[in-house]
């Protein structure tokens, strides 16, 4: 709409109030009001029209047009409706056929969140996105502050944000809630500062105040970080994520304001290798490495066809058909959850583990260290109190094999390595 000046003739904004583009919709009638008004204000945006306040020191009208539906839905039917249907439904983890090595490392890094996160890499269009994102459905409770945006845990400081500390070390009585993991899309296109946070523009503005807007490092805090295509992500990018992956903190530094909050997450990748591989030093940071493949047997191609067709066709139906296997593995994964602390393992196997590490000349500790966390991890999953060497010999691949390439330039071991150096200390 053309901006109005003070003194235009009630002729005139008779004439725009009768234009089509205020009332386009048939089966909606216009509303045009004038009231004095004072000052100058920006115009706001109404749903179905707009408001217009002018200030050109003669008298001042505020205009504004609203579209009334005749025959409007009431907003209890729709709200009904949208809870109702779900908008983006999940393929069901239990529904995935094959894929077993990439399927354990995640379910291993739920058990287990300092194992490190996942780096899965494989053929496009092997469902590498789909059973990620299919993780949301058995991801445990756990405890959180409530209100608070850095999901802080009211037991344990380090992964309580500061203000949080200062209300317990206050004596101030915190409300926690029970609420599920958050899983959070890193997408490639995002912006420095919507990954670590930036300056509440609007509050500044409006308030007068320097605010911080939290990014979505502190949305993950405590959650999973997924970043498809990560092979593809902005070396800046990168670089953030390996320093709040390092330090399990993220630090903004922006307009005269400094703040930190806890970002422990697990970082789970996906990518392509045709399409490039990462840098050693992003690489390492994952805890384990899972390779996808494409399907070859005929028979498994065609029951993960009609399986998909099935979903497609109805989501709904499709979720149900598989809600006790889903429930029967979240019982699976929160019993894990709770006797992983009581799983051990002997001192002669973390001895073996290392000597594996030290004849295989992994750089660093974090081998060693993930190793033995996804040995446990997979002992608690199978219901058992202590780790065996079959477990060792599982897992021990998926955190080593990504650790030998020293040359960017090289492409990573399939694990045949690994596991000929397994046998050959184990032995």
């Amino acid at each position: 709409m053309a901006t109005l000046l003070g003194g235009t003739s009630s002729s005139t904004l008779a004439i725009l109030a009768s234009k089509p583009f205020l009332s386009s919709h048939p089966s909606k009638s216009s509303i045009f009001s004038l009231s004095p008004s004072s000052g100058l204000s920006v115009g706001k945006k109404f749903y179905g029209g707009i408001g217009l306040r002018v200030n050109k020191g003669r008298p001042q009208f505020h205009v504004s047009i609203s579209n009334v539906a005749t025959e409007a839905t009431p907003a209890q039917e729709r709200a009904k409706k949208l809870a109702a249907s779900e908008s983006r439904p999940v393929y069901p983890f239990s529904a995935i056929v094959g894929q077993d090595e990439m399927k354990l490392c995640l379910l291993l890094n739920v058990i287990d969140p300092k194992i490190g996160g996942v780096m899965i890499m494989g053929d496009r269009g092997t469902g590498k996105s789909t059973t990620v994102r299919s993780l949301v459905d058995l991801l445990p409770e756990i405890k959180v502050v409530a209100g608070d945006p850095f999901n802080s845990d009211p037991d344990d400081p380090e992964v309580m944000s500061v203000e949080i500390r200062e209300k317990i070390t206050t004596g101030e009585d915190l409300p926690v809630v029970l609420t599920k993991i958050n899983m959070v899309d890193l997408p490639l296109g995002a912006t420095e500062d919507r990954v670590c946070g930036t300056i509440d523009i609007e509050k500044a503005l409006t308030e007068g105040v320097k605010a911080f807007e939290p990014g979505l490092l502190a949305k993950a805090n405590r959650g999973i970080l997924y970043v498809d295509e990560v092979n593809l992500l902005d070396d800046h990018l990168v670089d953030v994520l390996l320093d709040s992956a390092a330090s399990g903190w993220n630090t903004v530094e922006r307009e005269g304001i400094s703040i930190s909050h806890p970002a422990r997450f697990i970082l789970i990748g996906s990518g392509n290798p045709e399409e490039g591989e990462l840098r050693p030093q992003l690489l390492d940071r994952f805890g384990m490495h899972a390779q996808v493949g494409t399907v070859r047997d005929a028979e498994l191609r065609v029951k993960i066809v009609e399986e998909r067709a099935r979903f497609d066709k109805n989501p709904k139906e499709f979720r149900e058909s598989y809600k006790a296997e889903q429930e029967k593995l979240q019982n699976q994964i929160a019993s894990a959850r709770n006797s992983l602390s009581s799983v051990t393992i002997d001192h002669d196997l973390r001895v073996k583990i290392s000597k594996v590490c030290a004849e295989l000349n992994v750089d660093g500790l974090r081998g060693d260290i993930v190793t033995n966390r996804a040995a446990r991890a997979l002992a608690s999953l199978k219901g058992r109190n202590e780790v065996t060497s079959e477990d060792i010999a599982t897992v021990i691949p998926n955190c080593l094999r990504h650790r030998l390439r020293k040359d960017p330039l090289e492409s990573i071991d399939s694990g045949l390595l690994v596991i000929e150096k397994f046998y050959e200390v184990f032995s």
